[in-house]
């Protein structure tokens, strides 16, 4: 028995996501001890301009009349972020696969929750794994994992070998997305996708904060966020917009 790639239940363009990260993660770490200190260094800065960049883009998709909706998402999220222990979490679980495989190097986690974020969190990520959920489209995916494999190669020069463990969460971060999309087909409107490419927008601006040094954000326990604005812009789509009584209808 054959089973289409067009039709398979499993998330395909989420593996080949993986294995250019992953191509690009060991090519990065085989470049790392070539590259010299200062050319890693415009490396680094390189990375968090264009990681500002593109947080920006991202962050201008937010729909009209959603605007409230972004800001509320970021505060409530982050507080249940804090509640929860988001970033004690994501640090314990990056220690504890660093000394289960007994790996070296002070920047793993933060080069594997950084590393997860960019890949994970952004519009081609979305709305890639939401095609493919929805009508079986990887051509998305696939110009993301192109980017993506380029991109691993700067990071693991810069961030070491956490880089190629960040696509287990991503497995499961994108993967899931796309099977969930598969069930929920209904929930997955345009200004949904609009408004998480928004947050998860707002996200980024902070990871490329947190990459210049310009400040430290705790991007991790920010991370509720995009739940939350799935939550509130389900409701906002379902409360009617209405004119208050006293209000005279507009005039022919």
């Amino acid at each position: 028995m054959t089973i289409s790639i067009k039709t398979s239940k499993l998330p395909l363009g989420t593996f080949f996501n993986m294995a250019t990260v992953a191509v690009g993660s060991l090519l990065g770490l085989y470049l790392k001890g070539v590259i010299p200190a200062n050319v890693q260094g415009i490396i680094f800065q390189a990375i968090g301009l264009g990681t500002l960049v593109l947080g920006i883009m991202m962050s201008l998709k937010v729909p009209d009349g959603y605007l409230l909706n972004f800001i509320f998402s970021l505060i409530l999220g982050g507080v249940i972020g804090e509640l929860l222990g988001v970033h004690a979490g994501l640090q314990g679980l990056g220690d504890g696969v660093k000394a289960y495989f007994q790996l070296e190097g002070d920047t793993f986690t933060e080069g594997l929750v950084t590393a997860f974020l960019l890949f994970c969190i952004g519009s081609m990520a979305f709305v890639g794994a939401i095609e493919e959920g929805l009508e079986g489209k990887r051509d998305l995916l696939l110009v993301k994992s192109t980017l993506d494999g380029i991109s691993a190669i700067a990071f693991a020069a810069t961030y070491g070998i956490g880089v190629l463990f960040s696509i287990v969460p991503m497995l499961i971060f994108q993967g899931g997305i796309t099977l969930l999309a598969r069930q929920l087909k209904g929930l997955f409107t345009p200004i949904m996708i609009a408004q998480l490419s928004g947050v998860g927008g707002a996200l980024i601006i902070g990871i490329g904060i947190n990459i210049l040094g310009l400040g430290q954000l705790n991007v991790e326990n920010l991370l509720p966020a995009l739940f939350v604005t799935l939550l509130l812009t389900w409701l906002q789509q379902r409360v009617p917009a209405t004119r208050p009584a006293n209000t005279a209808p507009p005039l022919p």
